[in-house]
């Protein structure tokens, strides 16, 4: 199969799968909120949900390796099939709580772990290094933008309807992505001839030792657990600030949906005129002035609306530099695991995150949440601007081929 033909499959399958991941997720927020609305136990729910960024992200990178990657993320949205079941079973039969939803969260996320990384180590295969950009702002839009766009509202109108419902479309949606994954060929995996461990270890290595992977990495952990603390109370701000209802919360992910669209159509231009360095110290501090903005406007739905387009866009541009960068700069054999190893770092702190966000709200207001994010935006901030540099960038290409040629 032609690498056109291959890109053009691997989209179908982000499609597909998103969808899945869509539904299940914009579900799981809103069934918890309907069991209780206590913010820390709405927070458990993501806590749990995203500990197997933490947990398996090691793990997962050295799987990513070893085996045909197609194959892997086969393997995931198999995964999924059976959480989209279990929780459109549960909710058919009114059989929903808290731990459920936790433990259908935690097997989704684990599913993102594998699915994500093959993926990612993917794209590099089958497009050209100078479309990676591209490639990444394609992938981006159709995971978080045309597909977010359609879904969140859906999944509001389909829990109206019944609360197993957006599951079972979920379940279908992960079937679909599961054929068509398995028709995608890709290259055998190398044998690493190595312990699982020090395979895992080699791929850290090479991710601790490059300066400019590791300042991105650290500056993305600290993103995500503001992120992280933000979004885990944004249904409770949405419901209870904002008093907007389910098809309401839905408008407003739309509306975080809206940002990530309108971004990849310039997201290559910008790189291009600007650089790498320029488009990321650019992107992270306009998130901080978002941020404060989300915390000091009045409740006014639609400026939040419009607020969180802007956001969104942004995170877009970060989003898609930071990827292109770890996938240039990584030899291929070493790519699964310093994907999966960067959220392993970057990600672990979205737990905790998630938890801060809980107290914050419970012990101060909703507002003070993204105040709390912004706050924490500052610092990666402060190390984007003085570490990703044109020099560190240089430093990374120089890096890589050595390591290429020493595979």
């Amino acid at each position: 199969m032609a690498g056109t033909s291959r890109w053009v499959r691997l989209q179908a399958v982000a499609v597909s799968g998103s969808a899945c991941e869509g539904l299940l997720l914009a579900a799981l927020p809103l069934l918890a909120v309907s069991i209780t609305t206590d913010p820390r136990a709405v927070s458990l729910v993501n806590v749990v949900g995203q500990a197997p960024w933490l947990l398996f992200s090691l793990f997962a990178g050295v799987v990513i390796d070893r085996f045909r990657r197609t194959a892997v993320l086969g393997w995931a949205y198999a995964v999924q099939v059976v959480a989209a079941l279990a929780l459109a079973v549960s909710g058919s039969a009114g059989l929903l709580s808290l731990p459920v939803l936790m433990v259908v969260a935690f097997v989704i996320t684990s599913a993102q772990v594998l699915g994500d990384g093959a993926s990612g180590a993917l794209v590099p295969e089958i497009v050209a290094p100078d479309q990676l950009a591209s490639a990444n702002a394609r992938l981006q839009v159709i995971d978080r933008g045309v597909v977010q766009f359609l879904v969140p509202p859906l999944t509001g109108l389909l829990l109206s309807l019944g609360a197993g419902l957006p599951a079972w479309l979920a379940g279908a949606c992960a079937v679909v992505a599961f054929l068509l994954a398995r028709g995608i060929p890709s290259a055998p995996a190398p044998a690493l001839g190595v312990h699982p461990l020090r395979g895992i270890g080699a791929g850290l290595r090479y991710l601790v030792g490059t300066p400019l992977l590791r300042s991105v990495t650290l500056s993305v952990a600290l993103g995500s657990f503001a992120a992280s603390a933000s979004n885990t109370m944004f249904v409770l701000y949405a419901t209870q600030v904002l008093h907007v209802g389910a098809v309401g919360y839905g408008i407003l992910l739309a509306c975080m949906a809206v940002g990530w669209v309108a971004a990849s159509f310039v997201v290559q231009g910008v790189v291009a005129r600007l650089g790498y360095p320029w488009a990321m110290r650019l992107g992270q501090a306009s998130g901080v002035v978002v941020m404060l903005l989300i915390a000091v406007l009045p409740p006014w739905p639609v400026a939040i609306g419009f607020v969180l387009v802007f956001l969104t866009a942004t995170v877009l541009m970060w989003n898609v530099c930071s990827q292109s960068i770890r996938q240039r700069f990584t030899p291929p054999a070493l790519l699964g695991r310093v994907l999966t190893g960067h959220r392993a770092l970057a990600w672990g702190l979205t737990p905790l995150g998630a938890l801060a966000g809980g107290f914050v709200a419970a012990h101060w207001t909703l507002r003070g949440v993204w105040v709390m994010a912004a706050i924490v935006s500052v610092a990666a901030t402060a190390v984007v601007w003085k570490a990703v540099s044109p020099a560190a960038f240089r430093a990374a290409e120089r890096a890589a081929e050595l390591a290429g040629k020493g595979r």
